[in-house]
């Protein structure tokens, strides 16, 4: 089921990921359009996207190996939201220091956090259980 999910994901990152991009904008920053994207950002959504929507159609160490690397990010991004805002600031924007992220969206990336955890564990105690 989580596989699935991951992988119909992926697939939506990989046709619309200016959609992404546009959403996770709308979303996360209260002055969109006073950034600008850093150029290979989209391209990047898409191959992510690619990646992800291939892996997840084997059950296999790739797939692990994705489950604990999302694991690992939504540790980070639920226990240090902050250190994540400000990463994605300086990598994703030609000028940071434009940017404003929506202070609400604090929650939101620590719920995502939390999501990516839960889905990481409940997929290695699936993988354990079936062994």
């Amino acid at each position: 089921m989580i596989r699935t999910l991951v992988g119909v994901l992926g697939a939506i990152s990989t046709l619309f990921p200016d959609k992404i991009v546009g959403i996770f904008e709308k979303l996360a920053i209260a002055n969109p359009s006073e950034g600008t994207v850093r150029g290979w950002v989209r391209p990047a959504v898409r191959s992510e996207g690619v990646l992800i929507a291939a892996i997840s159609l084997f059950n296999g160490r790739a797939y692990t190996w994705l489950m604990n690397l999302t694991g690992l990010f939504g540790a980070i991004v639920l226990l240090f939201p902050d250190l994540y805002r400000r990463f994605a600031t300086a990598f994703l924007y030609e000028r940071p220091e434009s940017i404003e992220w929506n202070e609400r969206f604090k929650s939101a990336v620590r719920a995502i956090g939390a999501l990516y955890v839960f889905l990481a564990a409940k997929t290695y105690r699936e993988r354990h259980n079936d062994t």
